[in-house]
């Protein structure tokens, strides 16, 4: 199938999505249209004349397009400079230390707990799949989506402090579960021996890199922007910056993601106040809302039809649905232990590891890490999880999220303004009270 054939193809059936999930369903944007791309998947799996070249024609360019390659080396960086060009540094400093841990220490973390736990799960069910690929899973199933999530809080109308937290765990933990991912991929395949110490380096390189050549990627482009005032050239600066600054981050061996959210912060922040003018601004803010809609769009319309062309078996199907609770308990865990360490010296919004937890959707990262991985006995099982797992991520925990949201903030205040009252210190009280 030609490039142009898939495209015209792809775009086709995004539009035809999107306009039936605004007619008709209006759920959040992403969500409907998993939804609807799912439930045509489906249906194409029905043997009917009319759907069956339907159906060939749909598996066919799902085979043309390496989704993995298309995200990771595609599309992310844009989506990810499209995130960080919005994101008010001021806020994101003062929850900087949240932010970190989340991105890092929380990945690790879940990437261990489901690892371990899925391992122990696929011998339990007669799966045997070796430790190393399943913390494979764990890495590729630890970075969240921020797409699906932000809106929804806004309109459950979720505290500032957690959307921000939120906002700034997505932009970072993708580049961080990136890097995880390789190192255990390189293990997996014998690429790399490396002990702990070798293991904790490669990552700090990768992730310190990743952030110093993010800054000189935006100052650079900070410095051209400045020397010009054609709005035109700017944006073209910044297309550049996010295409090919991620692809010279992927050749310097540093983490092109992290890179690229530096960068896109830079410019969205620094040169906001001192680069760019006000006609730029807003050409520039319309440019990178429309990239960013019609490329998660395309991206969850491709998440829905991915179905065709993956192998869902009984022991699959078993193992998909008991890997959501682990997934749950690790993302837990993993958020809830950072923050009660940090509780008594930093305060948080009522309710913030429920909502971090069933907040966490995963999307598109999670399917194109899993489709790169190499063919082995262990490919088809994971794919097959993770899909599982994506699937109830974006449509049970992302259609609910708001209604969560609204009822864990609404308890959480409540029990701030009617504190329970202790007996034994209104006792004590009474007692005292009448002591002469």
């Amino acid at each position: 199938m030609r490039l142009f054939d898939i495209l015209a193809l792809l775009i086709g059936f995004t539009a035809l999505f999107s306009w039936l999930n605004d007619r008709f369903l209006k759920l959040p944007h992403a969500i409907g249209l998993m939804l609807i791309a799912l439930v045509f998947s489906l249906l194409l799996q029905i043997q009917l004349p009319f759907t069956q070249l339907l159906h060939e024609e749909v598996a066919l360019m799902l085979d043309s397009i390496d989704l993995g390659e298309t995200l990771l080396e595609g599309m992310l960086g844009f989506l990810l400079f499209a995130g960080a060009l919005h994101v008010n540094l001021h806020d994101l400093a003062k929850h900087r230390l949240a932010i970190a841990l989340l991105a890092s220490a929380s990945v690790l973390g879940s990437t261990l707990l489901v690892g371990i736990g899925s391992y122990l799960l696929f011998l339990v069910i007669g799966l045997e799949i070796p430790l190393i690929y399943c913390l494979l899973l764990g890495a590729l199933i630890s970075p969240t989506d921020p797409i699906a999530v932000l809106g929804i809080l806004k309109s459950a109308q979720a505290p500032k402090e957690l959307e921000t937290k939120i906002t700034g765990e997505s932009l970072f933990n993708d580049g961080v579960a990136v890097v995880v991912f390789m190192v255990l991929l390189g293990l997996a395949a014998g690429k790399a021996n490396l002990g702990i110490m070798g293991t904790l380096m490669l990552l700090a390189t990768e992730i310190i890199g990743g952030v110093l050549f993010g800054l000189a990627l935006g100052w650079l482009a900070l410095i051209m922007i400045r020397h010009t005032d054609n709005y035109q050239v700017e944006i073209m600066i910044t297309l550049a910056l996010a295409m090919s600054g991620y692809a010279i981050a992927e050749h310097a061996h540093v983490s092109a993601p992290i890179a690229i959210v530096i960068a896109g912060l830079l410019i969205g922040n620094r040169g906001r106040k001192h680069a760019l003018t006000a006609r730029t601004l807003y050409r520039l803010d319309d440019f990178w809302e429309l990239v960013d809609t019609i490329l998660n769009a395309v991206l969850f319309v491709l998440i829905g039809l991915e179905i065709l062309i993956i192998s869902v078996t009984g022991d699959l199907l078993l193992a998909g649905l008991l890997a959501i609770p682990l997934v749950l308990l690790a993302r837990l865990i993993s958020v809830g232990v950072p923050i009660r360490a940090m509780a008594r010296t930093h305060p948080f919004a009522p309710g913030v590891v429920p909502i971090l937890t069933w907040g966490g959707l995963r999307g598109g990262v999670s399917i194109a890490l899993a489709l790169s991985l190499p063919e082995s006995e262990a490919r088809d099982p994971l794919l097959t999880v993770t899909y599982i797992l994506v699937i109830f991520s974006v449509l049970v925990q992302g259609l609910t999220l708001g209604p969560f949201v609204r009822a864990v903030t609404a308890r959480a205040n409540r029990a701030v303004r009617h504190p329970v009252s202790n007996p034994t210190l209104h006792d004590d009280q009474s007692t005292r009270r009448l002591e002469p």
